[in-house]
């Protein structure tokens, strides 16, 4: 049976046939989001599908999938940081609002976004950068999402590696 990663993004990680994720932290998976207007947009997926909230999974569960983000968050604040001094801060956030799934977003934030969007929710960006081709997460944001993927590495406990990272080039459309 083949399956859409885009319709099952957890379970499709779960077999490894989501080439948005780089890697496997503690309590989920960290992928680069399919839209990348702020480049580097992550989202932590959690790695039970049937879990649609956070007051779902065990209360032992839920620290390592509150932690994820933080991992994940700093893991895009380091790539970033490298590859463009205007970077200026990653947004954690847990909305949970449109996917029927247990996620939290990271969102890089910089000094060169359009002045009237500075401080504002990056939810309410203009829809058009949401559906743009020219932010679609594709083979050019090969080597963010590598590095993404490494700065988890370092930051692991034993430094480990628990997924490999997507195939340079995969095609990577649809909604996070």
């Amino acid at each position: 049976m083949i399956h859409d990663w885009k319709n099952d993004r957890t379970g499709s990680a779960l077999r490894g046939g989501n080439p948005t994720v780089p890697r496997r932290p503690d309590a989920g998976f960290a992928a680069i989001g399919d839209a990348q207007f702020l480049p580097g947009y992550s989202v932590l997926l959690v790695d039970e599908p049937e879990v649609q909230h956070l007051s779902e999974l065990p209360k032992t569960e839920r620290p390592a999938f509150l932690s994820d983000p933080d991992r994940l968050g700093e893991a895009v604040e380091r790539a970033r940081r490298r590859a463009d001094p205007a970077f200026r801060r990653v947004n954690p956030d847990l909305l949970g609002n449109t996917d029927g799934f247990l996620h939290a977003h990271v969102w890089p934030r910089d000094e060169w976004e359009p002045g009237e969007l500075v401080g504002v929710p990056v939810r309410l960006y203009p829809q058009d950068r949401w559906s743009d081709v020219r932010f679609a997460l594709g083979p050019q944001h090969d080597a963010l999402r590598a590095a993404i993927g490494e700065e988890l590495d370092r930051s692991s406990p034993e430094g480990r590696q628990t997924i490999g990272p997507a195939a340079p080039g995969a095609p990577v459309t649809g909604e996070v």
